[in-house]
Formats: C-alpha cells, structure tokens, sequence
C-alpha cells in the first residue's frame, strides 16, 4: 500500500529537519497521524458497509495520497528524495488501482513493500546509498550545493553512516512486508483497521531507528569537520 511505502522516506526528511534547525513544524507530525492513520481509518470504518471492503480500502488512500502531493509541491526543491517519493506514490497506488479485490490489494502491498526494500538494499550494493542523496538534498535546503554536501558525506569516516542508515531503510521495507503478510494471516481484510495500526506502530519504531542513524551521521560530520579545522590550523600556524 501506498502509505506504507512513502512514510519512510517523509518520516526520514522530518526527522533530519528537526535534527538541523527546527524548521519543520510540530504540527507536521499531526497532520502526518490525521492522514496517514486517522482518516484512513475513519474512511474504512464508515465507508466498509456502503462501499465494499475493496473500495473501502482504496478509498482510505486517498487522503495519504492528497497529502503526500501537496507535501511534494511544498518541498518542491528535493531532486532525488522527490523523485523517489513520487515514483513509490505511483507504483503503490497503480498496485492498488489495478488489484481488483480487498484481500489482493492488501497482499499485492506487501510485494510492493519488498520491492522497494530490495531496491534500497541494491543502492547500497552498487555503493550508492539512497540516503546518502536523501541528506544531500536536505542540505540544499539549508543552502548547501549538493556537489558539496555528496563530496563531504563520502569521506570514509562518514559514508558507512549514511550506509547505516540505508539499511535500516530497506529493512524497514522488508521487515513491514513480513509483518503485513503475518498480519494479514491473522487479521484477514476484516481486521484492516488493526493491520493499519500496527503497521503505523511499525513505522514509529523504524522512524526512531533512523533517527538515531541520522543522529550518529550529525556526530561523525561534525568529527570530521572539527577534526579538518585542527589539522588546517596546525598548517597555518607552521606556515605562519
């Protein structure tokens, strides 16, 4: 499902704006909680009975759906992480659209979810960390040059952060995918609104986990930079 595969990727952009200055608002994370979990779930609650579990279901995407392109626009400057987000919008509400009954719908969002799992996983193996492109287009917003920004993150004291946090990523995608299946096992399509909380929960822990990531990529950036400015100091004082 499409939420599932787009969260991780908003929650990641939020997490390091409020590691970097605070400019993204607290009231961010309400509206992420009114349309990835509230409406939803009142959509499917209220909409099962007249409309059918199937669109019910797609119908509770909607606002996720409204959300994350008006988000989109808002963030228009992001290169790769938009473009990224854009492709997953399409590909998860295509699966959805084209999967003709609930309980398909619901099994086809776990397909989706691996997919995108192993495709981050290939970013790593082809050493090109998506979240590496993810922090450089978050600096950009903070008025670094992109250039700049890749040049610094692939100083080999700072890329396996940045590794680090990649894999957290696509584990966050292969992991969802196997609790979507198990929970679909036990809930069936009548316990939708159960599968979207735990799911939802499911996100939380993984947006900490990155958190921490980002954190631990903060840490070694400002190592390296102090580190630079010691040994640039030392030089002028013998050149001096």
């Amino acid at each position: 499902m499409f939420v599932v595969q787009v969260m991780g990727v908003i929650g990641m952009i939020n997490i390091e704006f409020n590691l970097c200055g605070g400019l993204m608002k607290n009231k961010i994370v309400v509206f992420d909680l009114l349309f990835y979990l509230a409406l939803p779930y009142l959509i499917w609650k209220f909409g099962q009975e007249p409309l059918g579990d199937y669109y019910a279901i797609l119908l509770s995407t909607a606002p996720g759906f409204i959300y994350t392109i008006i988000r989109f626009a808002v963030e228009r400057q992001f290169n790769v992480t938009g473009m990224f987000i854009m492709v997953s919008l399409f590909i998860s509400t295509l699966v959805d659209i084209l999967s003709g009954d609930a309980f398909t719908m619901l099994q086809n969002s776990v397909y989706v979810s691996a997919g995108f799992g192993l495709f981050i996983l290939g970013t790593m193996l082809v050493r090109k960390p998506l979240a590496l492109y993810f922090g450089a287009d978050i600096a950009y917003l903070q008025g670094q040059k992109r250039e700049d920004s890749l040049k610094l993150y692939r100083q080999k004291n700072i890329l396996p952060a940045f590794y680090f946090i990649t894999a957290i990523f696509a584990l966050r995608g292969l992991f969802g995918a196997g609790l979507k299946y198990y929970l679909i096992g036990v809930y069936g399509v009548q316990g939708y609104d159960r599968i979207l909380f735990f799911m939802k929960v499911n996100g939380w822990v993984f947006g900490a986990l990155i958190a921490a990531g980002f954190i631990y990529s903060s840490l070694k950036i400002n190592e390296h930079l102090e580190s630079t400015k010691i040994v640039d100091t030392k030089d002028n004082n013998v050149a001096g």
